[in-house]
């Protein structure tokens, strides 16, 4: 694994992806966008894993997205962006699909690539001095529509187009209303406030938090829900976790799940 991301493992349930570049602000290059896709091909497969948080080393920006001055080499042509875009599309995609619970914490700047990767996320917490946007027009290009497919499943049209069109970069409390973060809190308690989320999420069975991860994006993509999906539903109460839960909450005691 290379420096600039690093993997945390907290516990066995838990751990963070750390984009560490902070020298640069966590900007994100080409191999940085390779390992990153990497990482959570790799921690996708661990069963045991209940929640990942991903973040920004060094408390002062998320990421602001792709390294600029990386675009003379890496991206100065349509036939080179496109190389890079299967790179950095294969990462967000692997981001989205991971079974897992994830959630963004985020610290600071939070703009284009950046903002794409904490919307892949399951949930995003950020604190109230955070500043967002995807300002590409300043630089004549377009947001590809892999990518605009990531901010259309955050927010809404109007709000995406109105986004991109005008460029700014704007503050925590405006994201939250235009549903870009779950929660805004003070910038002191944003770790505290992520790995408060983390821990309730450890806390309860995992199958069931993977499934409705499942289910949900199964219905986004399908704009239904199908017989397969509806099905698949009640396979909870074939789970040893039911059986656990549901004695726990007769006897008035809190649940320890197994997994199984």
């Amino acid at each position: 694994m290379s420096k600039s991301i690093k993997l945390n493992k907290k516990n066995n349930h838990l751990v963070e992806v750390i984009i560490n570049r902070p020298e640069k602000l966590n900007a994100m290059t080409k191999p940085m966008w390779i390992e990153l896709g990497k990482v959570f091909k790799k921690i996708s497969k661990n069963k045991n894993l209940r929640c990942i948080i991903i973040r920004g080393e060094g408390g002062k920006s998320f990421s602001p997205g792709n390294d600029i001055g990386e675009f003379k080499k890496q991206r100065s042509s349509s036939k080179l962006a496109k190389s890079y875009g299967k790179f950095l599309h294969g990462t967000l995609g692997a981001i989205f699909d991971c079974p897992i619970p994830t959630i963004a914490l985020i610290e600071g700047i939070c703009v284009g690539g950046g903002l794409e990767i904490a919307g892949c996320c399951d949930i995003r917490i950020c604190g109230k001095s955070s500043r967002f946007g995807i300002p590409i027009k300043r630089l004549g290009l377009t947001m590809a529509a892999k990518e605009l497919e990531v901010l259309l499943k955050v927010t809404d049209y109007t709000t995406a187009m109105e986004i991109l069109f005008e460029g700014r970069v704007f503050g925590a409390e405006e994201a939250l209303q235009k549903s870009l973060v779950n929660r805004v809190v003070n910038d002191k308690d944003v770790e505290k406030e992520a790995y408060k989320s983390a821990e309730l999420i450890c806390e309860g069975a995992p199958k069931v938090a993977r499934w409705h991860k499942q289910f949900a994006r199964n219905i986004l993509k399908n704009g239904k829900v199908t017989e397969k999906i509806n099905n698949l539903g009640y396979k909870c109460y074939d789970t040893q976790d039911f059986k656990i839960g549901y004695q726990s909450f007769l006897n008035k005691t809190k649940p320890k799940f197994k997994n199984k």
